[in-house]
């Protein structure tokens, strides 16, 4: 189908209200790109005026019409734009306008971006008059061109031919390529300034995502090039110099100027961001990154997976779906992080955290996709579905090929050992420190028992010193070793049949400390009654005793003495 149809008036609201409006499922007429079908948005800036028919809107493959309610269908956006002020470096921040003009439509739910759109259309849109995705086009065309005075002409190509689609979508993908290894080489050192973008804080209002040469856009979409682009053309817009103010982590990424503008951004929900961490302090994630991190504590690293995946679960036994939900919203989660694919080629990925080292699995198709990103001797360590469907695998997997995290993880920047490893030694360890800990558990036990036999002990004492008193009134020390040798023991003590003349010999096991205000009073009386037991004194003798005061171990009658650790 082509234009120069009768122009059907637009039967829908336009409004800024729309933003973040969901179609949800059993709301949906149908479905456009997204998980089950292929799709891209593309913009090509025309340096010809005669390149571009201005209003035209030209529609390959079924219109709405023709489609199936409840169903999936391929679908591309492509949009010529010619102006003197237009430049081939603004395509990227123009394309990306896309997703903030088709979401002030109502009934028409626009995420994403790039070769990476899903849209939905509510049957509440079809009610209202909505028949074909050229009123939609057109009506995107003439919020450009409103918003946007500077385009001079425009002319929309939508696809929904799935061949179609899919031959158009490596060209696509190349012009995306290309805009990508533009901006590889500049550092965020080399900058006075980084880039806010605020377009998703309609979906994620507490949102801050900052764009930096090291870090581009959550979303993909944005460089450092095209943010200072449309900060020039549009300073209104969504995309604003932050400056980057006093470096306060160069490892973590954090600066003065980026906290300032956290608070601002997220209306104080944040106060600080390390924009190269993935435990401390983490960039926020929206709604439209492309893929989704998330830390696995039973190996002490980080998988990754994205968004469009042909695996469905991770390792942890997730979905990318649940794990989006884990951290989108524009929340500032430890553990888990979004971003764009194109961070995984930064020299400053995640490096406060050990960079690759601390990678531990993605998808198959993912790790092909960004295969040249990864150091080559990371490349065979990083475990996919095909070798590790769960923890367990994964762990066999890491120890196999040796990887990084199981001796623990030496960070490349600056050579600092930032985990300590879970492999055999660790684990050996981990079973020590167990054991010592059952020990110690032990220990208080004892200790408790023994606090408990001191009490008895005490008991005992005081009826001993009775029994001494009542021996001594009746007069004689026959009487009075009798009466000792009856005393009211603690129930780990036994008292022998015999007892031979002044001396009492008991075998007992007691905490000395315990122990030591019976033996005094034994002592005070007998010295007291002097000559009534044993001739002038009282002998207790420790036979094959273990006797323990603080630290030290007495043994045998104390002749053998050592030092316990």
């Amino acid at each position: 189908m082509s234009g120069g149809e009768e122009e059907e008036p637009f039967p829908l609201d336009i409004n800024p209200m729309y933003e973040g409006e969901r179609v949800r499922k059993e709301q949906m007429f149908v479905e456009l790109g997204g998980p089950k079908k292929p799709g891209f948005e593309l913009v090509i800036c025309e340096e010809e005026p005669e390149n571009v028919s201005d209003g035209r809107v030209t529609l390959i493959g079924p219109d709405l019409s023709e489609m199936q309610e409840g169903e999936s269908y391929a679908y591309a956006m492509i949009y010529k734009v010619y102006g003197k002020e237009v430049e081939k470096d603004l395509e990227a921040v123009l394309e990306r306008r896309n997703h903030e003009f088709q979401s002030y439509i109502q009934g028409y739910m626009h995420l994403n971006q790039r070769a990476d759109i899903w849209v939905r259309i509510s049957k509440d849109a079809i009610r209202k008059g909505l028949k074909s995705l050229k009123q939609i086009a057109k009506a995107t065309v003439m919020l450009y061109k409103s918003e946007l005075p500077f385009i001079e002409k425009m002319e929309a190509i939508y696809i929904t031919d799935e061949d179609e689609v899919l031959r158009r979508i490596k060209e696509a993908e190349a012009v995306y390529r290309a805009r990508d290894e533009k901006a590889r080489g500049l550092h965020d050192e080399d900058v006075d300034e980084f880039y806010q973008c605020t377009l998703c804080q309609s979906f994620a209002p507490t949102n801050v995502c900052v764009i930096t040469p090291d870090r581009v856009a959550l979303c993909g979409a944005m460089t450092w090039f095209d943010a200072r682009a449309s900060a020039r053309i549009d300073p209104e817009g969504p995309n604003a110099p932050i400056p980057k103010g006093e470096c306060i982590d160069p490892i973590g990424g954090e600066y003065t100027g980026v906290n300032e503008a956290a608070v601002r951004l997220s209306g104080g929900a944040y106060n600080s961001i390390k924009l190269h961490s993935f435990f401390e302090k983490p960039h926020t994630s929206c709604g439209c990154f492309e893929v989704a991190g998330f830390y696995i504590p039973e190996v002490d690293g980080i998988g990754w997976i994205h968004r469009g995946s042909k695996v469905t679960e991770t390792p942890i036994g997730l979905p990318f779906s649940t794990i989006a939900a884990s951290v989108g919203g524009g929340r500032q989660v430890e553990g888990f992080l979004g971003i764009g694919i194109q961070y995984f080629y930064s020299e400053k990925f995640i490096q406060a955290d050990g960079g690759w080292r601390r990678v531990v699995w993605m998808p198959s198709d993912l790790k092909e996709k960004i295969i040249d990103a990864i150091p080559e001797e990371m490349r065979d360590k990083i475990a996919t579905e095909k070798e590790a469907r769960n923890i367990e695998e994964l762990k066999e997997f890491l120890r196999k090929v040796n990887h990084p995290v199981v001796k623990g993880v030496i960070r490349p920047v600056d050579g600092v050992k930032i985990t300590e490893g879970w492999g055999e030694v660790a684990e050996e360890a981990a079973a020590e420190e167990v054991a010592a800990k059952e020990v110690a558990e032990e220990a208080v036990k004892g200790a408790v028992a023994t606090e408990k036999r001191a009490e008895e002990a005490a008991v005992s004492s005081a009826t001993a010193e009775g029994a001494v008193e009542r021996a001594e009134a009746v007069g004689g020390e026959a009487h009075a070793a009798e009466a000792l040798a009856k005393p009211a023991v603690p129930a780990t003590a036994t008292v022998p049949a015999s007892v031979s003349a002044g001396t009492l010999m008991i075998p007992i096991t007691v905490d000395i400390s315990a122990l030591l205000p019976v033996l005094e009073a034994l002592v005070r009386r007998a010295a007291e009654s002097e000559g009534s037991v044993g001739g002038g004194g009282l002998k207790i003798t420790f036979k094959d005793a273990e006797i323990r005061v603080g630290k030290v171990i007495l043994k045998k009658s104390g002749r053998e003495k050592k030092e316990s650790g």
